[in-house]
Formats: structure tokens, sequence, C-alpha cells
């Protein structure tokens, strides 16, 4: 029931009872003659007992409208406040808003303080667990991945670079005059580069996924750079300069990494943005490309790439969020508070 509603009924009949037990103690010291009386005595046309129970309702109603409307917008301000902490905002609470839900404003500050130490520890784990991996990388492993990528950036995507231009010098130079064998020539030449666009999606894979030694901004720089020299996609960037610990560093580029390697093999997108800023302390990293999309509806989200992104921003306490709409393009946006170092 609305809570308006229920105040209303709950007034009503609090102000009929209490009228009605006021009348019989008045009749009960006071006596009537005949009982008769109460109805036959009028005020203007209207019975005086009528008055009394239409002001009695008319009295509760608008006491229940005032009371409902007050403890409505009481609830609304506590919920307001817990959708902001679950998405990981600070609470601005002044000392008089809850002077009536004293208990619940109190909890509230446990259950923020409790969040934030609980973001502290994963952040401090998540830079740790870095730390600790960037010093026991294996050496073997990671030469046979740059082994394997150079071997198929020489072999592999070299042939599919030249087939490519192969198809497009026969189809612009010989074209044939079966309508039939056009397209299919054509047909060939976009498998050609998609292939070329799933081999550079493999190797950005490949490549070690530590930025080594470089700061988050430069290892986005560096990647975009690369991408720009062999992607036919327009590449736009607002990358700020500000300090974070290594742990967060570490996750928002390895997500970074698996949204552009999703653009690259799906979304056959011709413009591509990257940001990375800070806003209300926190971190905001946002990809942003034009391309086919897809039903969030039809979206698999147990998909490992998606679900690899989500668990890599919950690691660091953020927020992940993933929007797309068919032929309207995809906007991936992570959100991870800047936590001060009160325990250092």
């Amino acid at each position: 029931m609305n809570i308006i509603i229920r105040h209303i009924f709950t007034s009503v009949l609090f102000s009929i009872l209490l009228s009605m037990a006021i009348i019989g103690i008045t009749f009960l010291f006071f006596p009537l003659e005949e009982w008769n009386l109460i109805w036959n005595e009028k005020l203007g046309s209207v019975s005086f007992l009528l008055w009394i129970i239409g002001i009695t309702i008319v009295t509760g109603i608008i006491f229940g409208v005032t009371i409902g409307l007050y403890w409505k917008q009481r609830v609304y301000d506590v919920e307001r406040n817990l959708d902001e902490l679950i998405k990981g905002k600070k609470l601005t609470i002044s000392d008089d808003s809850y002077r009536e839900l004293e208990q619940v404003q109190h909890k509230m500050d446990e259950l923020q303080e409790k969040m934030k130490k609980q973001v502290e520890l994963s952040q401090r784990l998540a830079t740790e667990r870095t730390e600790e991996r960037e010093k026991s990388l294996q050496e073997i492993v990671e030469q046979e991945r740059n082994r394997l990528a150079r071997e198929l950036h020489d072999s592999v995507s070299q042939q599919l670079f030249a087939s490519s231009m192969m198809m497009s010098a026969i189809n612009e130079s010989n074209p044939p005059n079966d309508q039939k064998m056009k397209n299919q020539l054509q047909m060939v030449e976009k498998m050609i580069h998609q292939s070329q666009l799933e081999m550079r999606a493999l190797l950005l894979h490949l490549r070690p996924v530590a930025l080594k030694g470089k700061t988050l901004q430069e290892g986005i720089d560096e990647l975009l750079r690369e991408l720009t020299q062999k992607v036919p996609m327009e590449i736009t960037q607002k990358i700020e300069e500000f300090p974070m610990d290594k742990g967060v560093e570490d996750q928002l580029f390895r997500i970074l990494q698996e949204s552009l390697s999703n653009t690259l093999r799906h979304a056959k997108a011709t413009n591509l943005s990257v940001m990375l800023i800070v806003r209300d302390e926190t971190i905001i990293l946002r990809v942003i490309d034009d391309g086919v999309g897809f039903e969030m509806e039809n979206m698999k989200t147990g998909s490992y790439g998606l679900q690899n992104m989500r668990e890599r921003a919950y690691e660091v306490g953020g927020t992940f969020k993933l929007v797309s709409l068919p032929n309207q393009g995809t906007q991936l946006e992570v959100k991870v508070p800047i936590l001060g170092k009160e325990g250092e």
C-alpha cells in the first residue's frame, strides 16, 4: 500500500475513533433526554452529527496527507543516499537530515565506512598482486609470447596484407564482367579485411599486458598510437595526467586492451574515442565506438571477455557499465573511486 494512502487511512480511522470517544464521554456526563436530538439538530441544512463526522474525516485526511508526504520524502532521501552509496559515491549527509531516523543515519555511516575500507583493501591487494606478478613474471613465457606475435606479424599478417592489396587491385583494375563473380571477389576482399582485424586483435592479446614501468597514461598513448598506424580507424583520445595505484593502472589497462580487441573483431567501427579523466574523486575510463552495436537483451552476459572486464573493475572497487544499440555503436565506462591513504 502506498505510504500516503496508508497514513490517510490510519489518520481518518484514528480521528473517527477519537471523535466517537469524545462524543461518548460527553453524552455520558451530559446525557440527552432524547437521542434523536443529535440527528435533528442542524447547522445550516445539514445535521450536526454529519458535520462532526465530515469535519473528523476531512481533518484526518489532511493530517494523513501531511504526515504521509513528510515520511515519503524521508524514505526517498534514504533511498537516494543508499543508491549513491551503491554507485560508489561519497554520501553528503547533514547532521540534521535524519533527526527522526538517527539510527538509520548511523547505520548508513557505518555501511559507507565499511565499503570504503573494503575498496581500500581490494585496491591494496590488487596493487600487491600486480607488483608480485611483475616481479615473478617468467621470462620464458614473455619471450614465447613475443616470438609468436612476431612470427604471426611477419608471416600471416604480412600475407593477409598482400592478399588484401592483390584483391583490391583485381577489383579495381580488372573487374569481371560477370556480376556474380564480381560479388564473390568483393566478398573475399571483405573476408580478408576482417581476417586482418582479427589478426591485429590476436596480436594485441599476445603482447605483454603489463605496463612495464610506464604509467597508465603512457601505456594508453603508446597503444593508441600503434593502432592508429595499423588500423583504418579515426582514433581520438582525452587523457588527463594524474597519479593512481599500480594495481588500478594495471586493471584499467587490461580492460582497455580487452575492449579494443572486441572493437577490432566485432564492431566494424570507423571512429573510436578513448577517455581517461578524474571527476569528483573518481577515475573514469570511457571507450566509445560507432560500430554496428548489438541488442543488450541478446548479449551473452556470461561471455569470457565481458565477465573478465567486469571482474577486473570490481577487483579495484569500481563499477562497470556497457551500453550498446544496433547501428549506434557501443560505450564502455569504468569508474574507480580514488581513496586517501589514511592508514599510512
